[in-house]
């Protein structure tokens, strides 16, 4: 009697730990898949995402830093990207993130086994990459959207991640989720030294009213924080997490000569700022 009882304890306990492995990955845009050439954004700053979901590498001496790295299926695109440019994929040192979700976060489980590299995220963010995606307020559920990564450091507001030269301060902007995040780093070519802000955009997620999301409740609160601070911050050129975001496509086609300058448009960012501020404000209304 006590084998077979332990024998169905084993069971139920197999049964939930497959469970909490398995990885179901939300339906995917067209966009989101289709590959697209890697370029030279400035200096040591290169894209090496997929047609919309933007991968950055930040290549230095001592190594290159990867942010974002699209869905599951992005390992081998990013892979062809880095070498197309003519660098070593195996020379990733640092993986970061602009948010937790699985657009963003579904290959860099992949990517950290494979370089080696060590994993940084905003603190605030901790709980959903360990959970691979399940604790998301408004993505989350039974079964994990991403594969769950271990964090190697946790990131705090203005904490900076130095790699061979090149410093990257970290800003804290939540909202899309708890530990979304955008950076600021200087970049240099042979004539200028650029200013860039890589933006994560405050995008509403969720249908539900803010003050029902009771596993988030200052919600409305960092919204409104991020869009201020997004608001006063100053570059010379800026990119996002998404492509169409900040109209990658039409600042640059495949083959195009290097040219900086297509990605200043202050006016652009304003403009996209400005957007997601009055669907806050619309949200905020209904409440």
């Amino acid at each position: 009697m006590i084998k077979r009882y332990l024998l169905f304890c084993a069971a139920v306990l197999i049964s939930h730990f497959a469970m909490a492995q398995k990885v179901v990955e939300p339906k995917r845009q067209p966009d989101w898949v289709k590959p697209y050439q890697p370029f030279r954004i400035a200096g040591n700053l290169y894209y090496v995402g997929t047609y919309d979901l933007a991968c950055y590498l930040i290549v230095t001496p001592a190594g290159n830093i990867l942010i974002n790295t699209g869905l599951a299926s992005s390992v081998n695109d990013i892979k062809k990207n880095i070498k197309a440019l003519g660098f070593k994929f195996e020379d990733t040192k640092i993986l970061l993130t602009t948010q937790a979700h699985y657009d963003h976060l579904g290959a860099m489980a992949a990517i950290k086994e494979e370089t080696g590299a060590k994993f940084f995220v905003d603190a605030a963010d901790a709980e959903e990459v360990a959970s691979g995606g399940k604790t998301d307020y408004a993505l989350g559920g039974q079964y994990s959207s991403f594969k769950p990564v271990k964090a190697d450091k946790l990131l705090k507001d203005k904490d900076s991640v130095v790699l061979g030269g090149t410093t990257l301060v970290m800003l804290h902007h939540p909202g899309h989720t708890k530990g979304s995040c955008s950076y600021l780093l200087n970049v240099k070519d042979d004539k200028k030294t650029y200013k860039v802000l890589i933006a994560n955009l405050p995008s509403i997620v969720t249908e539900q009213k803010f003050k029902d999301i009771r596993s988030y409740p200052g919600i409305a609160k960092d919204y409104a924080y991020t869009i201020n601070s997004l608001k006063h911050q100053t570059f010379d050129i800026w990119v996002a997490s998404h492509a169409s975001q900040f109209k990658l496509h039409e600042k640059h086609k495949p083959g195009d000569a290097y040219n900086p300058a297509a990605f200043r448009d202050e006016k652009g960012y304003k403009e996209e700022v400005k957007f997601w501020e009055n669907e806050f404000k619309k949200k905020l209304a209904k409440e």
